[in-house]
């Protein structure tokens, strides 16, 4: 056997290994699409690291775009959905709604139809709260902030309380634009999310 075909072998076989190993989709904005960092260092691509280096079979799948809005993500979920077959669907959507100040009704419902769809494809869900910046207005922003945990009640699926926590409020860890963490910001942002996604996946290894 040639080296070219053995390599080639090799190569298809840890392919197609990866590929049976069940899927976590991250769903999201420029929050998790690693906007103004290098992809290497962006929190989905930690994420990947921490589940091979903890044994944890899983492949990321990362769906996020920039400035994406709820209803962008709601509109490309079901292809998603079909194409990867995700054990665990993560939903980090509505930041870019808010900044917009898009009706909260309207975000609501796209995020519930996001997480309706995800379970109804057999995957686990875990929410990523968002929060608003306060001069959008008292009522708003604490609005806002409510959809997440009320979603999370209303279909019993786990919650990251809010992805950004322990960072927005740092100067040191976000972006001059101060909406986007920078790089020195995104184990953190793992460690958030993998506070809640960890028991979703010790869940599923217990059948």
């Amino acid at each position: 056997m040639s080296r070219n075909l053995l390599l080639a072998i090799l190569l298809f076989g840890a392919a197609a290994a990866n590929a049976a190993s069940p899927a976590v989709l991250i769903v999201g904005d420029s929050l998790s699409a690693g906007y103004g960092i290098a992809r290497e260092a962006s929190w989905v691509t930690l994420l990947g690291e921490r589940l091979e280096r903890e044994d944890y079979e899983y492949r990321v799948v990362n769906a996020s775009i920039s400035g994406d809005t709820t209803q962008g993500g709601l509109q490309r979920l079901p292809r998603a959905l079909e194409k990867h077959d995700p054990a665990i669907v993560l939903i980090e959507l509505g930041g870019n709604d808010g900044l917009r100040g898009f009706p909260l009704a309207l975000v609501k419902r796209n995020l519930a139809s996001m997480i309706e769809l995800s379970q109804a494809a057999g995957a686990h869900v875990v929410l990523a709260g968002m929060q608003l910046p306060p001069n959008y207005g008292a009522s708003y922003t604490r609005d806002f902030r409510d959809i997440y945990r009320a979603l999370a009640e209303e279909h019993d699926i786990a919650l990251v309380p809010f992805l950004l926590e322990d960072v927005a409020l740092d100067t040191d860890l976000m972006m001059s634009d101060g909406i986007h963490p920078n790089a020195a910001a995104q184990k953190k942002l793992l460690d958030n999310v993998w506070a809640v996604l960890e028991p979703e996946l010790e869940t599923l290894a217990g059948g």
